[in-house]
């Protein structure tokens, strides 16, 4: 879509692509700048796209330089442009890789809008379109990435992608931060938003933005203001516009059918091939949107003669794309009109999908137009499904076949159906997915199962090695067998459930020999990124209906499929002596089941879909309910060890498998079923000599210790097991977890390189036993490390579940697990060990002692930035995991002075009471406070708890009062829109907006800060007030209510009602403040400083930090004297080769108050002051040391700057602390 222009040294240092973009196609920040346009193709482009055409990026700079001429109004904004805007900015502010969302139905402009907010926002990202193929995620990151770095260290910038398959991002993620580490890069910013626009008629409620076909109020006023000026501008043309009039005119249904009538009458024989045309394009549009034909495909059509379109011609579009000229209809609504009016005329949806296949898939048809046939005819839309039982549980579900199968097959009939996906299958007869797509059609509408079965091995013939494409035949037996009636015969049951068995276990070997696209390919074995258990789901699903079936005719059947009895010895009872035949298919089936079992045991248990998705419960129903009919019953015939009478016992209970017990707790056992379970592994564990055992009976201890059940004896076999270590790499990973979980360190540095060790053969164990099968999934944590000792520190997740459910009505485990929420939960952190670490190079280093173990994070956006960490230490099957990671904040003591105000003898008011614990006070010691250091979040969401007393937040200086236990978070949150209220403008930001809730407890008393200097100026207090808002950000109530108490550095609230609360102070000359001059260091050739003057705002300062990304802070202090707001401060400097820009600045709230110092021969300390017009208010020396040989990473300067930030915002209250009350 773009032109192909170099980028912009702006944003790129003045350096191209180093390499290559094939698969992105780069919007120039300088996109057509200074470029001659034509004034015919100026005027083409804009008329193709009001008609229909789908935009370019010249339109939208046709459209500036229209509204900059004064000719034209701005490009239409949809309502969800400013959401997606502020979005994309808000992520810009936070490490690691983001994503942003837009779903949008079918032709109601949301391509026009992703690509006018990237066209927008070019001149601060790096924006492109991933054009190339979405299945190379290797090289789409190796692109990005070298788009990020384009310029070199100096120059990064963050690529804003937009993407239309939000299914890739995820592996695009990972792929991104593999290659950001492999290249060594340091990053100073997010490496890439992903800017997902997916097409989507059928959307859940979401958080996401969401544009449908209808427009608010505020959109059709500017869409009839735009369509003023189009008449305007081009007269009588405007009413072939139908792309622009569809929407102006709300997506009227009328406006269509009144452009679409000039389809009548449609002459069903003979009909013209324009007609045709318009048939074969309406079809196609109307059910593949995006979809379009090229010019010289109707030209065939036409066989190259003059193809005249009238009167249809302005129902269709004509339009460059790169070098081709493609063909579509004006809208997708115009293409559904035409498809239902010619239907109508007898010209009916098969007929003109036949045609299609026949005159335009002669001979080799292109890439694209398989594709658009392929979406047309196979690809199933997502719908929403609502629970019948509860109304308020809504989920997406596939619907059976594509939307034009399924309106043929509503309006014309399932054979006519069937016809046309025959016809494809036969034209296409190299192409699997026709026939596929039959063969279902077959066995699921019409219910015909032979040419199903025909249809479903003509498409494995054709891809057969495609595990997928073979599940298809096993569903056509299943299925076949499932609708046979109640008084089949024995026989039949076990002939066709021997075809769909073999079917199933077909595609189970083929799914097997599958490999995922991190294992190495041999150039024959097929690639699937999935690992397909269908085959192995399929089989016991046969297993279920036959015995359903068999038994549901003779009770003998049940003891038969347990091997309770050989099947031999009972024929004459079963009433058939040729059943003899499917012996060995009978004595296979429990033995099999057993196998498959325990295969969904460990798959279930240890994953799940993906991080947001659980498994349908039908799967676990299904898995279960197969195992209750053929295994619980008896032992297989293998089983003549020691101990065999235990295993048949913990079968009847579904744990005899390696996973269990660890399973024990995800269903629904009572505590006397565990304890039977944890007896029965204790008995095996001494009769046989197995680490299998050992840890079964050693985790089923765990489980009951978990459910906190009063245990008989302690677990005998710790010492056991034990003396089987080190374990081989030849035992299961949960041996190796076990072994973990036991040995992990928390103060004893020696056994670290014991643990680092064990995590390696643990993961070697995963990558023999579990990889191939669990490479797609999600892995689940299964334990956590807690406080306790021994066998009492492995933390179930179902305990943590149990603990959260306490304080939480409402549960989406999905949701709480992915989004960590489950982790800020008080007693869910009271019951787990918070373990210490540090981020470095895109790894996490558990740190113990001097030594480190690497470890995985449950959130890989957590790994962006070097920091010192804290976590929670779970793990999943594959080894330890870190959770509910926080940058440690470093603590600070500072000594205050404080004094009291006297109090105003105003007799109006109240008199002052004097502040005792949990009384209304009028002064605060700091002699009596507890400073404490808050966690924070990558998102800058600061936590604290503390118990009855009085406390300091080390960061915010926030001050708060509490009698009994109290948890509560807090963000810092802009002004800048508040203060543009009417309310608010005689006011000006007094000190932080502090969005505060808490989590539990209460707070008695809330002291806001402020960076106002008061001094004994007792009628100063008297100018405070406070702003209020609501959840939304709205204000609510009085915004200037007045304050109860002031101090010289906080406002006082009892009993405050926690909405975010800013303060502010009445807007007067002279107003003095407490300021802080924060210093940084670019990274240029010559030292160039970044100078900033700025209110005592630890807000202001992360804001500072934010923008000064890839500097290196030099902490100073700031000046000790108050600065009068609105003053002009001149900065200056001892230097003689310096030039500062701008020389003077006024104190103003604004993270972007900066002064700019450029030494070019800098080689020796030089000061730095700051002058009124009366004085020096600040100077500072700048030794040689602090800009030259700094070789940490920059990233430490990050750090330094928020370690600047608290200690700024605690010395706002370093001031003696007066009262006044009023």
């Amino acid at each position: 879509m773009a032109s192909g222009l170099p980028l912009s040294t702006a944003q790129s240092g003045g350096h191209e692509v180093r390499h290559s973009l094939s698969l992105l196609d780069v919007l120039n920040p300088n996109q057509l700048e200074g470029k001659s346009l034509d004034a015919c193709l100026r005027q083409q482009t804009e008329e193709n796209f009001y008609r229909g055409a789908p935009p370019q990026w010249l339109n939208f700079y046709i459209s500036e330089q229209l509204e900059s001429d004064g000719i034209g109004t701005p490009f239409i904004q949809r309502d969800g442009y400013s959401e997606l805007v502020e979005q994309i900015r808000q992520w810009r502010k936070h490490p690691g890789i983001s994503t942003v969302k837009l779903y949008h139905q079918t032709g109601c402009g949301g391509t026009t809008l992703a690509m006018q907010v990237l066209w927008d926002m070019r001149k601060t990202f790096r924006c492109a379109v991933l054009t190339g193929s979405s299945s190379d995620i290797t090289n789409v990151a190796k692109e990005v990435v070298n788009l990020f770095a384009d310029g070199g260290q100096g120059f990064q910038n963050t690529v804003l992608l937009l993407v239309n398959d939000d299914h890739i991002l995820e592996n695009l993620q990972d792929s991104i931060m593999m290659e950001i580490a492999e290249q060594r890069i340091v990053t100073r910013m997010p490496v890439v938003i992903f800017f997902s626009c997916v097409r989507k008629n059928a959307v859940l409620q979401s958080d996401h933005v969401i544009i449908e076909a209808a427009l608010s109020d505020t959109e059709e006023k500017k869409f009839n203001e735009k369509k003023e000026e189009l008449r305007r501008r081009f007269g009588s043309k405007c009413e072939q516009f139908h792309g622009f009039n569809i929407l102006q005119t709300n997506f009227s249904q009328d406006y269509v059918k009144q452009v679409c009538k000039v389809i009548r009458p449609v002459p069903r024989a003979k009909r013209p091939k324009r007609i045709q045309l318009v048939g074969f394009l309406s079809l196609l549009n109307a059910y593949v949107p995006g979809s379009y034909l090229l010019e010289n495909q109707c030209l065939d059509l036409f066989k190259h003669k003059d193809y005249r379109m009238k009167p249809f011609s302005h129902l269709i579009i004509t339009f460059q794309q790169g070098t081709e000229k493609r063909v579509c209809m004006a809208h997708s609504m115009i293409a559904q009109c035409c498809t239902e009016l010619m239907a109508e005329a007898g010209v009916t949806r098969s007929d003109t999908a036949r045609n299609f296949l026949t005159h335009l898939c002669r001979d080799e048809v292109p890439p694209f137009l398989l594709g658009f046939v392929k979406d047309m005819l196979t690809k199933r839309e997502m719908k929403i499904k609502e629970n019948p039982i509860n109304s308020t549980e809504i989920t997406e579900e596939p619907e059976r076949f594509s939307r034009l199968i399924l309106d043929i097959q509503k309006k014309e009939g399932e054979t006519v159906s069937a016809s046309v996906l025959k016809v494809a299958s036969k034209k296409f007869d190299k192409n699997p997915y026709f026939p596929q797509a039959l063969a279902r059609f077959y066995y699921i509408e019409l219910k015909d199962y032979k040419p199903a079965e025909l249809w479903a091995k003509r498409a494995k013939q054709r891809d057969p090695q495609n595990s997928f494409i073979a599940d298809t035949l096993g569903q056509v037996h299943k299925n076949h067998l499932k609708n046979k009636k109640s008084d089949v015969k024995p026989r039949e049951i076990l002939q066709l459930a021997t075809k769909a068995i073999d079917a199933f276990k077909d595609e189970e070997g083929l799914a097997e020999n599958e490999q995922g696209t991190d294992m190495k390919e041999d150039g024959e074995t097929n690639v699937s990124r999935i690992f397909n258990s269908r085959g192995q789901f399929g089989y016991l699903q046969v297993c279920n209906l036959v015995h359903d079936q068999l038994v549901s005719q003779n009770e003998t059947w049940k003891r038969v499929l347990t091997k309770a009895v050989p099947m031999g010895s009972v024929l004459e009872l079963l009433g058939d002596n040729q059943l003899f035949e499917f012996k060995d298919l009978i004595n296979s089936l429990r033995d099999e089941v057993a196998k498959k079992c325990d295969f969904f045991d460990k798959y279930l248990s240890y994953s799940k879909p993906d991080m947001k998705k659980d498994d349908p419960s039908y799967l676990y129903e299904d898995i279960a309910e197969c195992y209750r009919k053929y295994v619980r019953n008896s032992p297989p015939e293998h089983v003549k060890e020691k101990g065999a009478d235990f295993i048949q016992k913990l079968e009847q209970n579904v744990v005899d498998t390696s996973a269990g017990p660890l399973s024990c707790l995800d269903g629904e056992y009572s505590e006397s079923e565990l304890k039977e379970i944890t007896t029965q592994w204790e008995e095996i564990s001494l009769h046989k000599d197995s680490v299998t055992a050992l840890v079964n009976y050693i985790f089923a201890h765990v489980m009951l210790m978990n459910r906190r059940a009063v245990l008989p004896h302690e677990c005998k076999s710790l010492t056991a097991f034990r003396k089987k270590m080190p374990l081989s790499t030849d035992e299961s990973p949960e041996s190796h977890m076990l072994a973990l979980l036991l040995d992990w360190p928390t103060n004893d540095e020696g056994k670290c390189s014991a643990v680092s060790q064990l995590i390696k053969c643990m993961r070697l164990s995963y990558k023999q036993s579990y990889e191939k099968d669990l490479r797609s999934r999600h892995l689940c944590p299964l334990f956590f490390i807690g406080k306790a000792q021994g066998l009492n520190r492995i933390v179930h997740r179902k305990t943590l579940e149990g603990l959260f459910e306490r304080n939480n009505t409402i549960q989406d485990w999905s949701n709480n697990w992915s989004s960590e929420k489950i982790f800020k939960d008080r007693m869910v952190q009271d019951h787990l060990l918070k373990l210490d670490g540090m981020v470095r190079n895109y790894r996490l280093l558990a740190t113990v002692g001097g030594t480190v173990i690497q470890v995985d994070a449950n959130m890989r956006n957590s790994l962006w930035k070097h920091r010192q960490v804290s976590f929670y230490l779970g793990f999943t099957i594959r080894g330890p995991v870190a959770f509910g990671i926080h940058t440690k904040t470093a603590e600070r003591e500072i000594s205050e002075t404080e004094s009291e105000l006297s109090p105003c003898e105003d007799t109006t008011t109240e008199p002052a009471v004097r502040m005792k614990f949990g009384a209304s006070c009028s002064k605060m010691d700091s002699s009596d406070l507890t400073k404490l250091q808050p966690e924070v979040d990558d998102i800058h969401t600061y936590s604290l708890q503390s118990e009855a007393g009085q406390y300091e937040c080390s960061v915010s200086a926030l001050r708060w009062v509490c009698k009994e236990k109290v948890s509560f978070t807090y963000q810092f949150r802009s002004w800048e829109e508040h203060m543009k209220r009417p309310l608010c403008k005689d006011y000006m930001q007094a000190g932080p907006l502090l969005d505060i809730s808490v989590t539990s407890g209460n707070i008695e008393e809330l002291h806001l800060p402020h960076w106002i200097c008061i001094d004994r100026n007792i009628t100063m207090s008297d100018m405070f007030a406070v702003l209020h808002l609501d959840a939304s950000g709205n204000a609510v109530g009085n915004v200037v209510e007045r304050v109860p108490v002031v101090t010289t550095s906080h406002i006082m609230f009892s009993q405050p009602t926690l909405s975010p609360k800013g303060v502010m102070i009445k807007k007067k000359p002279g107003i003095p403040i407490y300021c802080d001059v924060l210093i940084y260091k670019r990274s240029k050739e010559f030292l160039t400083l970044d100078v900033y003057l700025v209110p005592r705002d630890p807000a202001l300062k992360q804001e500072v930090e934010q923008n000064s990304c890839g500097s290196v802070i030099i902490p100073k202090p700031g000046p000790d004297k108050s600065l009068q707001m609105g003053d002009n401060f001149l900065l200056t400097t001892d230097q003689a080769d310096v030039n500062i820009q701008p020389s003077t600045r006024d104190l103003r709230y604004d993270s972007r108050n900066v002064f700019e110092v450029f030494i070019r021969n800098a080689d020796s300390d030089f000061i730095l002051k700051l002058e009124s017009e009366q004085e020096t208010v600040w100077t500072c020396t700048i030794h040689k040391g602090d800009y030259q040989n700094q070789s940490t990473d920059r990233v430490q300067g990050q750090h330094s700057g928020q370690a600047a930030a608290i200690t700024s915002a605690n010395d706002t209250g370093a001031q003696g602390e007066k009262t006044h009350l009023k």
